[in-house]
């Protein structure tokens, strides 16, 4: 009875530090893909459409043209005007999104304040490029 008990506390530790390194696992997938998004979201913020293009995924290029993406960032962010409060509401990693091929996503949602709009939530969805480096693959304002 003894063993039994020592059995299933050691296995209790053990998925409990199977289950840690999982989730520092994706804690860290998940800042590599916050930090690309920062970085792609400064180019989006500064105008800079035509390198947010060139910067974006694999996937993003050959669903949207360069000039597409640029008509698009002239109807709908423009008029919005500059950034003036943005903060990280939530991030999720994902292999799977509807639409899009299995991969490595991390779908990642700011609450964020325009000159002309003061209340918008923008998702951006980083994904692991065939380079293995994180690149915007998605990117809505609602």
């Amino acid at each position: 009875m003894e063993n039994r008990w020592s059995l299933i506390l050691i296995l209790t530790m053990l998925c409990n530090l199977i289950l840690t390194g999982a989730l520092q696992a994706n804690e860290g997938v998940e800042k590599a893909a916050v930090t690309a998004s920062g970085t792609w979201l400064s180019l989006v913020d500064e105008g800079n459409y035509t390198e947010s293009w060139n910067q974006a995924a694999t996937l993003f290029k050959n669903a949207v043209t360069k000039e597409q993406w640029l008509n698009s960032m002239r109807t709908f962010r423009v008029p919005l005007g500059k950034v003036v409060a943005r903060k990280l509401k939530s991030k999720q990693y994902t292999k799977t999104l509807p639409g899009a091929p299995d991969g490595e996503y991390v779908v990642i949602q700011y609450e964020t304040t325009f000159e002309k709009k003061q209340s918008a939530i923008e998702t951006v969805t980083p994904m692991l490029d065939k380079d293995g480096k994180w690149r915007i693959s998605g990117y809505y304002i609602k």
